[in-house]
């Protein structure tokens, strides 16, 4: 066994994800420093639990304002730095998820705000405030994690609130102290169940607003039936009657009487065809193009500046790609990236491209994720990649693999390069010109080689 090689290899990998680590934390602080709130704005929403911003940064500021009048009650204990240390125990979370892009994690966050409670509380004061932390602390993670890790966090902040109790810290307040801290754990259950309820909202107005859609769709494509077959079949009739007086009687104001009903009622089918469709067209075009294969350097510039690790390749030539292939396989990456950001927070992907003869595969790989297990998902992002992939023929698969989780999209694909077809066709009109010139110098020099006759010579 080769012990001594192990040692230097894994010293390297942790060099390597140490300057990796650093080098984001530096990327995070230097945009957070250029503009504050947006990068703030970005990073709640980059968050996996899926509440607003205004609701993060009110939680914030309740917690600011409370380990600050903790702070202001123990004014008679400084110049010691204790309660200046809870303040900073309590706000911790933040940078760590700012600057290091650690996603915030319940267990870290209790352990955080417990310790920052228990620094308060061994300075105690007379009607402490310091217990509203655990209030705050136990809604937020409430909020966030599943019922029986909300219940054991719950519970550990009422033993220490308890405990500081029976060591005497405060005489006054415990009840009120630990039906705080089920009230706040109340909060949070509720502020979760609102959330689960309104992606379920999300999910069956997406429904119906697909029926609504089909259904306009159909009904659309009836009138364009009905305008159709009664505008052409009369039409139909009106030509054919301008035929037979034009053949049999010879009428030509019969016909041109025909032609002109024809006509009306043609340019009246044209009208109502295009009042129809135009409902198709309501919204406004975009005024950029749609992004393509060509786009995916700078979506995964995104994701890897956003901190998540990305391995990604493309194996064979995507020249020959359509516009409308390539924007169905970029918004399968897009969503599939997207996916690990939110449900797998601090997993690394994988993204592959490969094209071959007979069709082009997308695969997004990723690891378990380093945090608490998040919400699951609503299911419309998957079967909206599906969706794309059976519009061009094709399928996708989503699920469990040996290390993580696994997407793959495989698409026929039959199309050869966009230049080798542009030379094919380039090179089949020249031949086409080619062949016109011989025939035509050919013609030209047919009768000089005939012998000349008696009038041709004068």
């Amino acid at each position: 066994m080769d012990v001594s090689g192990a040692t230097p290899q894994s010293g390297g990998r942790v060099f390597w994800r140490l300057r990796d680590g650093a080098r984001r934390s530096g990327v995070r602080v230097r945009q957070f420093a250029r503009d504050p709130v947006a990068q703030f704005r970005r990073n709640v929403e980059q968050l996996p639990f899926d509440y607003p911003v205004s609701t993060v940064v009110l939680i914030d500021v309740v917690l600011l304002v409370v380990s600050t009048a903790a702070l202001i009650q123990r004014f008679s204990y400084f110049p010691s730095v204790v309660p200046v240390l809870a303040v900073v125990l309590t706000y911790l979370n933040g940078p760590l998820y700012a600057f290091l892009g650690l996603s915030p994690k319940p267990w870290l966050m209790a352990l955080l705000t417990m310790s920052a409670t228990a620094l308060f509380m061994s300075q105690p004061v007379d009607v402490d405030v310091a217990p509203f932390i655990l209030i705050c602390a136990a809604g937020e993670i409430a909020a966030i994690t599943p019922l029986l890790i909300s219940v054991v966090v719950a519970a550990a902040m009422a033993a220490e609130v308890a405990l500081f109790a029976v060591l005497g810290n405060f005489e006054t307040g415990t009840p009120p102290y630990l039906v705080g801290i089920l009230c706040g754990w109340m909060a949070g259950r509720a502020l979760q169940a609102q959330t689960k309820y309104l992606n379920q909202e999300r999910a069956y107005q997406d429904i119906r607003t697909s029926q609504a859609t089909d259904e306009e769709r159909r009904r659309i494509a009836r009138e364009v039936h009905d305008v159709i077959a009664h505008s052409l079949s009369i039409t139909l009739l009106h030509v054919t009657a301008a035929r037979h007086a034009l053949q049999t009687d010879r009428d030509v104001d019969d016909a041109v009487d025909a032609l002109t009903d024809a006509e009306r009622l043609g340019r009246q089918a044209m009208a109502d065809i295009r009042r129809t469709v135009g409902l198709l067209d309501q919204r406004p075009a975009p005024q950029t193009p749609e992004p393509g294969l060509d786009d995916l350097g700078d979506l995964i510039a995104d994701f890897v500046g956003a901190g998540m690790e990305v391995d990604f390749r493309v194996d064979g030539d995507i020249c020959g790609v359509s516009p409308g292939l390539g924007l169905a396989l970029y918004r399968i990456s897009q969503e599939s990236l997207a996916n690990v950001a939110k449900h797998a927070p601090g997993a690394s992907a994988r993204l592959r491209i490969e094209v071959s003869a007979r069709d082009i595969a997308v695969t997004v790989t990723n690891t378990l994720p380093t945090g608490a297990a998040q919400r699951p998902g609503r299911g419309m992002g998957i079967s909206g990649m599906r969706q794309r992939a059976r519009m061009h023929g094709g399928g996708l698969s989503a699920g469990p693999c040996e290390d993580g989780w696994q997407v793959q999209a495989r698409i026929p694909f039959s199309g050869q390069p966009i230049d080798c077809a542009a030379t094919a066709a380039e090179d089949s009109v020249w031949s086409m010109i080619h062949s016109m010139k011989r025939k035509r110098q050919e013609s030209r020099t047919e009768p000089a080689s005939t012998p000349q006759t008696p009038r041709e010579s004068v």
